[in-house]
């Protein structure tokens, strides 16, 4: 086994020497190479698959973690900004129950309701009032720190002690202070939804009366009542109404014209005046009885009795200018009067108009004329009123154009991409090629080193083939030579010299035999030295 990884490690040496310099430094590169790139391979295959240990903890945790893992020798990793501990997927139970023996991590079990497991009747009321307000602290940070992009929470309650016979009580505030993971940041429904998570966990807590900052000392939630909070929440609300409309109108435009063919712009004038109408009306019933119902009746009945009416036109000192003078006959008079008090429903209706109604709105529509010449912009004008429920009747505006538009800057973006893209492709291309052209010459090395393994190889054959019919014919000429000596003596003493050379040529030639078998690379090297020695 020694010899044999001797004679293979002098024949590298002997092929390496053997190279050019050029063939050295491919030979020794292409070696580098494969090294490196199984030593990469093992070592993504023998890397554990790691999962976390423990989440969301201290930096006083970590460290205490860390501190033991290291102890017990176990492999870990430090992840989510110092919060996370990570360990091997096939050691995490046993690790994370060696460790919860040990009490690590510290603050687990410590914080919220927990502080209250410590009272008893000995406790004062201070004291109970404190640990109340501490565990209420706790329970809301761990809370609020499960909303998403919430690194860390801290909360301070500040809750007054109620008077028993005091009119008016003072009013419980809190204050929220997050840290968000970074490149994260909280939107306005997580602040909002903060805030009423605080106030509602706190009995008699106004969610007014809740403030959150963040860790750059930001306000996320400025005072209702205060200029700025107001000014804030209408500058939003605007802002909400033209975006939405914007998006709907330019969702159309772009189905029409085409992405990029078509722009709008739209400016809402909301009004935040909050209006209480108060309205009543009467109106009856004719389903129910009347209050009340009087009926009056007055009839009248006569007869001539030789009296005369006098009949004509009243002349100018009253009296009557006729012909005849006196009427013959009975006369009668019926007269009925009914008053009825009927019951009326009196309806009274009061409206309360809600801040942010819109007033006005301004809608501008640019078309392209380049790329969407055969658009008619009366018929987009219809259409976008539909769209957004145009009134004319409040003032609303709509005005529609088509012009060319200036793509300069759009070219210009695409033309960067076009040419970062080819610079990629290129890039990879480029890689694509190193790695094929490397593999390839990796290759062509294997090759070129297994035809010149045979090429030597062959060249031993030869050389041994040689040297043993060399020997061969050598020893022949000596055994005819001795022979014809022998002949022509024809002495005892010289055909004992005779056999005794016969014997020394046999032993000799057994030997070379033996020592071509035994090292035929050397014995081909001393023939190819003989060969190339001038004479």
């Amino acid at each position: 086994m020694k010899d044999n990884l001797t004679r293979s490690l002098t024949r590298a040496q002997r092929s390496f020497t053997a190279f050019t310099t050029g063939q050295k430094v491919v030979a020794v590169l292409g070696t580098g190479a494969l090294l490196l790139a199984a030593f990469m391979v093992f070592s993504w295959a023998s890397k554990p698959a790691m999962t976390p240990l423990f989440s969301n903890m201290s930096a006083e945790d970590t460290a205490a973690v860390v501190e033991e893992l290291t102890a017990q020798g176990v492999p870990y990793e430090i992840a989510g900004g110092g919060t996370t501990v990570m360990v091997p997927q096939d050691t995490v139970y046993e690790t994370r129950i060696a460790l919860s023996g040990e009490g690590l991590p510290a603050s687990s079990g410590q914080g919220g309701y927990s502080i209250l497991d410590g009272q008893d009747l000995s406790t004062s009321e201070f004291q109970e009032q404190t640990d109340f307000k501490r565990a209420m602290e706790g329970e809301l940070s761990r809370t609020i720190e499960g909303i998403d992009g919430v690194g860390t929470a801290v909360v301070h309650l500040a809750l007054p002690q109620k008077e028993v016979f005091a009119d008016e009580q003072e009013p419980a505030t809190a204050s929220v202070l997050v840290s968000t993971s970074p490149g994260a940041a909280l939107s306005p429904e997580q602040v909002q939804s903060v805030v009423h998570l605080v106030a509602s966990s706190i009995d008699g807590l106004d969610p007014d009366r809740v403030t959150v900052a963040d860790g750059a000392g930001t306000l996320l939630t400025p005072p209702a009542d205060s200029a700025m909070g107001a000014a804030s929440t209408r500058a939003q609300q605007v802002s909400e109404v033209q975006d939405e409309m914007t998006r709907r109108i330019q969702a159309t435009l772009d189905r029409i014209a085409g992405p990029g063919n078509a722009t709008v712009q739209v400016t809402a004038d909301l009004n935040f005046d909050q209006t209480v109408t108060e309205s009543t009306r009467y109106e009856p019933d004719p389903d129910n009885p009347p209050l009340s119902s009087s009926e009056q009746t007055e009839t009248y009945e006569g007869a001539g009795g030789g009296l005369g009416t006098v009949g004509g036109v009243v002349g100018p000192d009253g009296q009557m200018e006729g012909t005849d003078g006196t009427v013959d006959g009975a006369s009668s008079y019926e007269k009925s009067t009914r008053t009825q008090d009927n019951a009326i429903d009196t309806i009274t209706e009061v409206r309360e108009s809600a801040p942010g109604e819109i007033d006005k709105l301004g809608i501008g529509v640019v078309i392209d004329s380049g790329n969407a010449a055969a658009i008619d912009p009366n018929q987009v004008q219809q259409l976008v009123a539909a769209t957004v429920g145009v009134d004319p009747r409040r003032g609303d505006t709509i005005s529609v154009s088509s012009m060319p538009f200036d793509r300069s800057a759009e070219e210009a973006a695409a033309a960067e991409i076009a040419a970062a893209e080819a610079a990629d492709a290129k890039s990879a291309q480029m890689t694509l090629f190193r790695n094929a052209g490397l593999g390839l010459l990796i290759a062509l090395l294997v090759v070129v080193a297994w035809l010149k393994s045979r090429k030597k190889g062959k060249q031993r054959a030869e050389a041994t083939t040689y040297v043993v019919e060399q020997l061969r014919a050598d020893a022949a000429a000596r055994a005819a030579a001795a022979q014809q000596a022998a002949l022509e003596a024809q002495t005892p003493a010289m055909a004992a010299l005779a056999q005794s050379e016969n014997a020394l040529t046999d032993d000799l030639r057994d030997e070379l035999a033996s020592l071509v078998e035994r090292q035929p690379e050397d014995v081909a090297a001393l023939l190819r030295g003989w060969l190339v020695e001038k004479p």
